[in-house]
């Protein structure tokens, strides 16, 4: 029987992997004794003379008390992201989240290296996250950094400098696991259907591809993973390699079709393997990232994001081909003045359809499932996953023990 969620051999995942992959953090925040020292490391700009949170020991997971919460950190090639959570059930609910764009992999693509201005923007986000973290209580947390950490020669230098400055320990992941993260995350909206699935995650710097067995109906359990790929190629990256350059129409279009055709290439291997499977003829797709999402917001016609209205939303595919071609011959200004783009993302939405597009060709499911949830998410439930266990564990041994020794007392 093949293996449930992909394995984390990192056979492949770049050079800058830090430390095990998995390790989760009891962070027990607390607040630093002396504030005025606090603000003054800010002041300077520079947090060598910021005091630090306390950190505890690695895996310490006593069992939970109520209004505890759970965090999850994803520092990805574009974006930073968290989400804090208390348990409800086997399911949780969210009290905090944040979420900023960084460019962390901005020119990573042409000079291999993270820039200083990139790492300084992503150090201001995280300081606002190690402050979420110490006033929400947060119990258990895991911080993960992906693709421009895993390629960025200086990556492990900036995950000590975050450690030093912020007190948050970010691991970064391999593929394989940003892969399976993503699947745990979101795999509940997955339509029902008789045939296989492909999961998708497009990021900043990578994209990430997962074969899925069939969702039958009323099924919770993370469905069995069949095949996967991760590509190199995200928004950021792509768009950095490819250029920006957009003088006319003619260029646009011929831009386009380069980047299709590169990730085309790059997704060859894994097309060439699940062929057989997209003959299937209920086969079903699903996506999380910020270009399926803004893509959804049009189609909506929405004058500004609701995630409530774009998470779960199923929309025709040739409808996200539609939108994806008319984004791709707009200038960068006319992207920018559509609701749902703004400034940040005219550039990168391109890149993003492109992959879309590229998806799409190799597996042509009548319709795309869109989720505004993923590696947090994931990240979340792992954890979760992980103290239920625990708590089963020690319940067990217990009784167990109390056997034993009522056996001693009989005698």
């Amino acid at each position: 029987m093949a293996e449930t969620l992909p394995p984390d051999r990192n056979k492949s995942a770049g050079k800058n992997r830090g430390g095990k992959s998995g390790k989760v953090v009891d962070f027990r925040y607390k607040r630093p004794p002396q504030p005025d020292a606090r603000a003054n490391g800010r002041a300077k700009g520079n947090g060598a003379d910021r005091p630090k949170p306390d950190l505890a020991d690695i895996g310490a997971m006593k069992p939970a008390s109520h209004g505890e919460a759970y965090a999850a950190l994803d520092l990805g090639t574009n974006n930073c992201r968290l989400l804090i959570a208390r348990p409800s059930g086997r399911d949780f609910t969210v009290i905090d989240a944040f979420s900023r764009v960084v460019k962390l992999g901005e020119g990573l693509a042409t000079s291999g290296r993270l820039s200083d201005a990139a790492m300084d923007r992503t150090l201001a986000a995280l300081n606002i996250c190690a402050d979420k973290l110490q006033r929400r209580n947060v119990r258990l947390a895991r911080s993960v950094a992906t693709e421009a950490c895993r390629r960025a020669e200086n990556g492990l230098e900036f995950i000590e400098r975050v450690r030093r400055e912020t007190g948050i320990a970010l691991d970064i992941i391999s593929a394989e696991e940003e892969a399976r993260l993503a699947v745990l995350g979101c795999h509940i909206l997955l339509e029902e259907g008789t045939g296989p699935a492909v999961i998708f995650d497009i990021g900043g710097g990578s994209t990430e591809l997962v074969l899925v067995e069939a969702v039958g109906e009323g099924a919770s359990r993370v469905p069995r993973i069949l095949d996967w790929q991760s590509v190199p190629w995200g928004v950021v990256s792509l768009t950095d390699t490819v250029g920006r350059a957009e003088d006319s129409e003619a260029a646009r279009v011929a831009r386009f079709a380069q980047m299709r055709q590169m990730v085309a290439d790059s997704f060859a291997p894994f097309a060439s393997r699940v062929a057989g499977a997209a003959q299937h003829e209920d086969i079903r797709l699903l996506g999380t990232s910020g270009t399926v999402t803004t893509l959804a917001s049009l189609y909506l016609e929405l004058p500004s994001y609701d995630r409530k209205a774009v998470d779960g939303l199923i929309v025709p595919s040739g409808e996200m081909r539609e939108i994806s071609a008319r984004l791709s011959v707009m200038t960068p200004y006319e992207r920018s003045t559509l609701p749902c783009i703004g400034q940040d993302r005219a550039d990168l939405v391109v890149a993003g359809c492109a992959i879309l597009e590229a998806i799409l060709d190799l597996w042509p499911a009548r319709r795309l499932g869109v989720a505004d949830r993923g590696i947090r998410e994931g990240i979340l439930r792992s954890i979760m996953a992980a103290e239920r266990q625990s708590e089963r564990s020690l319940k067990a041994l217990q009784r167990q023990r109390g056997g034993q020794n009522n056996g001693r007392d009989a005698k």
